[in-house]
């Protein structure tokens, strides 16, 4: 059984920070393109970040680029997505993906492993 948990949404005011995490469980994900995903009220859910399994190569949305950063821990089986600067239309439930990949997608169809997703809130 493949198991992804996000932790680390909330509720915060713009201009801060939040860190999202992605904990794995049922199977080896070194392996493994991780990213994130998001959806905001009455919209598409789109792509925000992903990254290889070494870590070498990351690709984030173009328009979070300046403000968001992805990585992660292999050991830990755990991604992270480092947002910064927050603004009200990153309000979104945000969404841990996984899939046994050696190239990074950015359709949601590409992977085949989801979280339950974390609400992330900011606020004016």
């Amino acid at each position: 059984q493949v198991q992804l948990v996000e932790s680390g949404g909330g509720l915060v005011q713009a201009g801060g920070s939040l860190t999202l995490s992605c904990a794995a469980s049922g199977r080896t994900f070194s392996s493994y393109v991780r990213g994130w995903f998001r959806q905001a009220p009455g919209k598409e859910r789109e792509f925000v970040a992903a990254i290889t399994w070494s870590g070498e190569s990351r690709y984030l949305r173009d328009s979070l680029q300046a403000r968001f950063t992805i990585s992660r821990d292999n050991a830990k089986n755990t991604v992270y997505l480092q947002m910064n600067s927050l603004k009200p239309e990153d309000t979104a439930v945000y969404y841990c993906v996984a899939d046994m990949a050696e190239v990074i997608h950015t359709t949601s169809a590409a992977y085949m492993y989801w979280g339950q997703g974390t609400q992330v809130t900011v606020s004016s």
